[in-house]
């Protein structure tokens, strides 16, 4: 297993070890202590699964307010993402700014998105399949998100924004600046 450390303190690319053969491959996804040791020390007691039918769609960028907070490990079962966390600790020195990651079904990676940080990714490849373990269990009263394509975040997505699909809710999200105020 290795633990990369990302630009902004907090979110941690984390691969795993592919053991592969002629039959496909092996890996050990998830092992509570690894993560504890060398990312976070965190109890996970939800794992949510998407399927985004066609490449471009975006999801996000989305977080739960406190007490319902969500540290999201997120991983791609099919297909490939490119997967973004935003800084939003109103105090942290980093607020704003973004890391991105592709995450794809055959390299196995998995991105650590903490507490305290916006998450959205964008499919690259048609019938991409996401499966995510969350710290806390959904809760619709905190239920929050930032519009994916606000420019005082400036992501960088792979791909024609213009022709992204979005939910109706992704598509008026609030700006940044709102968090702040």
């Amino acid at each position: 297993m290795q633990f990369k450390a990302l630009a902004i303190p907090g979110p941690v690319l984390v691969q795993p070890r592919i053991i592969g053969d002629e039959r496909g491959f092996f890996m050990e996804a998830f092992k509570d202590g690894w993560f504890r040791e060398h990312v976070a020390d965190v109890t996970f007691v939800q794992d949510n699964q998407s399927l985004s039918a066609q490449t471009g769609t975006i999801r996000g960028l989305h977080y739960q307010t406190e007490p319902f907070a969500q540290g999201k490990l997120v991983r791609c079962l099919k297909g490939a993402i490119f997967d973004v966390a935003v800084d939003i600790r109103p105090e942290s020195p980093h607020f704003g700014e973004w890391i991105g990651e592709t995450l794809t079904a055959a390299g196995g990676g998995q991105l650590w998105v903490p507490a305290g940080f916006a998450h959205g990714f964008c499919t690259l490849e048609p019938d991409t399949e996401v499966f995510y373990k969350v710290t806390n269990p959904y809760s619709a009263p905190n239920d929050a998100g930032i519009a994916f394509d606000d420019p005082d975040i400036g992501i960088e997505w792979p791909m024609d924004i213009a022709t992204a699909i979005l939910s109706a809710k992704d598509k008026n999200q609030p700006s940044l600046a709102s968090l702040k105020s």
